[in-house]
C-alpha cells in the first residue's frame, strides 16, 4: 500500500517571524486523520525569521529532533548545552522527566529553514539527554544514511524508541532502494527538491508512506534531500 500526501495538504500556520507547515496534527491544527505514524508524531517545516525564535518552553516524555535545511539555529537548554544547529548537523534531545530549552535564529538577515521531528519515546520518564552529530553532505550523496537508531548504530544519534531515520540526497542518476522488512513500514517526507519514489514524482514538502511493500526505490532526484522513518 502506497499512500501520497502533498505539501498542500499539510496544516499552516504562519505568525509573521514564524511560518510552519505541519505533517501531523499540531496546535491549532487538528486532523484526526493524521495524528502520528507509528511512533512518528511531529514533522514540522518551519522557516524563521532573522533574530526571531522560541524562548524558553518546557517539554517532557518527547525524542525530539532538529534537522536544519538552511541558516541555523541557536540552541540553550536547561542542561547546560548551548550551541549553533547548522545544516549537517542532527541534534536530539530525550525530554524525559522534563526539560527546558530556547531556539532562535541567531542571524540578522537570513531566515532559518528546519524540520523538527518528534518521535514518541518506548517508554515514558528517564533522566533527560542531549546529543549532537555531523553527517556531511558526502555521507548523505547517492544513498540512505542512518542518522537516528534505538542503538546509535553507524554513528548514528540515540533515540529511545524502535525507530530508525535516514537521510538522503539525490540527483541525477543516483538512486537508492530500501527494502521493507516484515512488520514495518516507511514514512518518507521530501525536504528539498524534486524525486521520483516508487514511480511517483514528489516535490518539496510531499510526503509517501509505504507498508506491505517490497522496497522503498528512490531515482531522479533534482536536488532532492529526503528523510526516510522506518517505524513498526
Amino acid at each position: 500500500m502506497i499512500t501520497l500526501r502533498k505539501a498542500t495538504e499539510r496544516g499552516h500556520a504562519n505568525h509573521g517571524w514564524l511560518d510552519s507547515h505541519f505533517s501531523f496534527s499540531f496546535a491549532e491544527y487538528y486532523d484526526p486523520a493524521h495524528m502520528y505514524y507509528g511512533a512518528l508524531r511531529v514533522i514540522n517545516d518551519d522557516r524563521i525569521a532573522p533574530g526571531m525564535g522560541f524562548g524558553m518552553h518546557p517539554h517532557q516524555d518527547m525524542e525530539i529532533i532538529t534537522y536544519v535545511l538552511s541558516g541555523g539555529i541557536a540552541h540553550k537548554d536547561s542542561m547546560g548545552n548551548g550551541s549553533v544547529i547548522l545544516p549537517g548537523n542532527v541534534q536530539r534531545m530525550s525530554a524525559g522527566t522534563g526539560l527546558r530549552h530556547s531556539e532562535y535564529n541567531p542571524s540578522n538577515d537570513t531566515e532559518t529553514h528546519l524540520l523538527q521531528i518528534w518521535i514518541l519515546p518506548a517508554q515514558k520518564g528517564g533522566a533527560p539527554s542531549y546529543e549532537e552529530k555531523t553527517f556531511s553532505d558526502a555521507d548523505k550523496r547517492g544513498q540512505l544514511r542512518l542518522i537516528a537508531s534505538p542503538t546509535g548504530e553507524a554513528g548514528s544519534v540515540t533515540i529511545l524508541q524502535d525507530v530508525k531515520l535516514y537521510a538522503g540526497l539525490f540527483d541525477g542518476e543516483e538512486h537508492a532502494e530500501m527494502p521493507i522488512l516484515p512488520g514495518r513500514k516507511l514514512y518518507l517526507h521530501v525536504a528539498k527538491g524534486q524525486v521520483q519514489i516508487n514511480g511517483l514524482v514528489l516535490d518539496a514538502g510531499d510526503a509517501i508512506m509505504l507498508k506491505q511493500e517490497d522496497a522503498l526505490k528512490i531515482q531522479n532526484g533534482q536536488a532532492a534531500e529526503v528523510l526516510v522513518f522506518d517505524v513498526f
